[in-house]
């Protein structure tokens, strides 16, 4: 409980570092991932014109659930349930040394260097935060 602030706490690390996976879909309900600073919100309109959309927004819970195969606040962006949905992380997180991420339950972090969200998940890079 607490989110990425008490995550942050609890690690002795600045929330920037500490990345939220945000499940959300676009026009057509078809879900995306968007990896986001602690700290900062996503600007959906930014976020829908860098990938092409006319529009993004937050799933529902029972949606992104059903895609990711996680509960909801224990959502990792590693081994996600619904194959090539299309994964995109905030520009800034890659200039970070080390983030900490989701390990795929509530409260488990892991450390790793950014660069893995780009080189493993094929994340790209967008700008869209608040």
């Amino acid at each position: 409980r607490g989110g990425t602030a008490e995550s942050a706490r609890q690690l002795g690390v600045d929330e920037h570092a500490v990345v939220k996976t945000l499940v959300m879909q676009d026009e057509h309900a078809r879900p995306l991932l968007v990896l986001m600073h602690g700290d900062k919100q996503v600007s959906t309109k930014n976020l829908a014109r860098a990938i092409g959309a006319k529009s993004v927004e937050p799933c529902k819970p029972e949606a992104a659930q059903r895609a990711s195969g996680y509960l909801i606040g224990g959502t990792s962006p590693f081994a996600f349930k619904r194959a090539g949905v299309p994964v995109y992380v905030e520009a800034t997180i890659l200039a970070l040394p080390r983030i900490c991420i989701n390990g795929g339950r509530r409260g488990f972090l892991v450390g790793i260097e950014p660069g893995v969200l780009t080189g493993l998940l094929g994340a790209k890079p967008v700008s869209c935060a608040l």
